[in-house]
């Protein structure tokens, strides 16, 4: 309990000095984005090569990342499906809120979140890692694809999707450093450290672009996305770990650590990196920026209780 107090506190204090630095214009007008293109372009990245060029590729695939992985495929394609039906009742149709959406009500918090509470909640590290690899190797890929398409504003060819990873330095650093990994090759510290540097600063300047884009926002007021706003929050807060127990408990038959780290990777709140993802490619940014918001408000809660009763 005291790792996902301390985590949320962490999140929250750099979200404020963002806030912060929105309200009086210390950047400027454009610093959001400037601050949005600089996480994904440079700092993120370099975060990703050095976090998989020095992981263990030998206990990926586990009963826990299993859970995880069909509980966020389910919620994803749920999200899309109601979407699509929500949206064919009003007569509307946005893709790019249907495609954030999904991504805000699956795509966890687990570099910066993710990790404290694997610590202190799970009590080892390693359980964070394959949800880790899931999500950079091929759930944020997939996201970015869909994302690019939409930016575009038209469908790809099959030789542009083939293409589409050559565009994303998020997907080349991935690939770089999972290739290091499967290498066995063991990078001197000194050669990592520049990247360790830069890496550092991915999370942090995250959050103070996220801080900054809360400025004027409202993230309970009415509006045509809040219906977006609130299934995506309920499907992430709720339904994601619930799916989560019942595949794990009674498909997978898991118990103990294992089932606990299952819930409680599902449970972790969207990432701010889809808010990063929207801003990249102006795909509703603002239903992005509310859904990490709240669903990091909410998680602070839930967390609590799923380890209280598995724990």
């Amino acid at each position: 309990m005291r790792g996902v107090l301390t985590g949320f506190a962490a999140i929250w204090a750099v979200t404020l000095v963002g806030y912060l630095i929105g309200r009086y214009g210390l950047l400027g007008p454009g610093g959001t984005t400037v601050l949005a293109r600089l996480v994904f372009f440079i700092a993120t990245p370099a975060l990703l090569f050095t976090t998989l060029a020095t992981s263990s590729l030998g206990e990926v695939f586990t009963g826990a990342l299993a859970a995880f992985v069909l509980s966020t495929v389910i919620v994803a394609v749920a999200y899309v499906g109601l979407a699509v039906v929500v949206s064919r009742r009003r007569d509307e149709s946005s893709h790019g809120e249907t495609a954030v959406g999904a991504l805000a009500s699956s795509y966890v918090n687990a570099g910066n979140l993710g990790i404290p509470v694997a610590a202190y909640v799970l009590g080892d590290v390693s359980f964070i890692a394959p949800v880790l690899l899931f999500q950079t190797l091929l759930y944020a890929p997939l996201g970015l694809a869909v994302l690019d398409a939409l930016a575009a504003g038209r469908r790809p060819s099959a030789r542009q999707w083939a293409a589409l990873p050559l565009r994303s330095p998020i997907m080349l650093a991935s690939a770089a450093g999972l290739a290091v990994a499967a290498s066995g090759w063991d990078p001197p510290e000194e050669a990592l450290r520049p990247f360790d540097l830069v890496g550092q600063a991915a999370v942090p300047l995250a959050l103070l672009a996220l801080g900054m884009s809360l400025r004027g926002s409202r993230p309970l007021a009415p509006g045509p996305d809040a219906w977006h706003r609130y299934t995506a929050v309920v499907l992430k807060v709720i339904a994601q770990p619930a799916l989560a127990y019942l595949i794990g408990r009674f498909i997978l038959g898991l118990s103990g650590p294992t089932l606990l780290a299952a819930v409680v990777t599902s449970a972790l709140p969207t990432a701010q990196n889809v808010f990063v993802f929207a801003a990249r490619y102006g795909q509703a940014p603002g239903l992005a920026r509310d859904a990490v918001v709240l669903t990091t408000l909410a998680a602070a809660g839930t967390l609590v209780v799923i380890t209280t009763l598995l724990g």
